[in-house]
């Protein structure tokens, strides 16, 4: 299968909608998906998402169906724990431990740093890679390590309409990349597209392979955005 990942139009974050720009690019993002043999679309259930998916949808004619696991991550200091600092913004924190620790850079480990541990978005990264290992197996697909095994072929392409957050997630567990490196390393804009391959190749096991990353060329004059995070 092909995931097509797509991160929300420009945000109104006080009214969970897309700016007037924001439509803008949400429409110029069906158009660059027009193309795309797009089988099923799936959305965070938070406004701006789902509205720049409508667009796409509507192309399509095809309806939205909600991930309510891929809503937006929330963060700050997880109850009874130690203040985390930064009010806890994971883009802040992953910078400063690979920069203060850089061994922590490629490991494992960066869920006993305090910057997560300590950090609400660590049990909301656990939720999104659940549920998304959850969302896969509907299609055949079933975590087998860090790897899948395919249990019955599908040559479906879906696209998904989400956050910088969850979308973060979403690309640190299928690549098996440390979150805080990713959230540092692999920034991606709004409206930007990116394309997972999902396919068997020489055995069951399949290997997630990012073939297109952070596609922003659709946007054309409507690409401006402040680049700013927010729940």
């Amino acid at each position: 299968m092909r995931l097509i990942f797509v991160r929300h139009g420009e945000p109104d974050y006080t009214n969970d909608c897309l700016t007037e720009n924001g439509k803008l690019q949400a429409q110029c993002t069906a158009k660059r998906l027009e193309s795309e043999p797009i089988r099923a679309i799936f959305s965070s259930p938070m406004g701006r998402a789902m509205e720049t998916a409508s667009f796409t949808a509507e192309m399509k004619g095809l309806p939205v169906t909600l991930l309510p696991f891929m809503h937006e991550i929330d963060w700050g200091t997880a109850a009874g724990a130690e203040e985390v600092p930064y009010k806890g913004h994971p883009w802040t924190l992953g910078y400063r431990l690979l920069t203060e620790h850089p061994e922590y850079v490629g490991s494992d480990q960066w869920m006993d740093h305090p910057y997560f541990r300590d950090n609400r978005c660590l049990a909301e990264y656990r939720k999104v890679a659940e549920g998304v290992d959850t969302f896969l197996a509907g299609y055949g697909l079933e975590r087998t390590g860090k790897l899948y095994s395919c249990r019955r072929n599908c040559e479906d392409t879906i696209a998904l309409f989400a956050h910088g957050g969850s979308g973060a997630v979403l690309f640190s567990h299928l690549l098996n990349l440390p979150f805080p490196f990713v959230l540092t390393s692999l920034p991606y804009g709004v409206c930007s597209i990116s394309v997972f391959a999902l396919c068997p190749e020489q055995s069951d096991l399949v290997i997630p392979r990012l073939e297109i990353f952070n596609d922003m060329g659709h946007l054309g004059s409507v690409r401006q955005e402040k680049l700013h995070f927010e729940k």
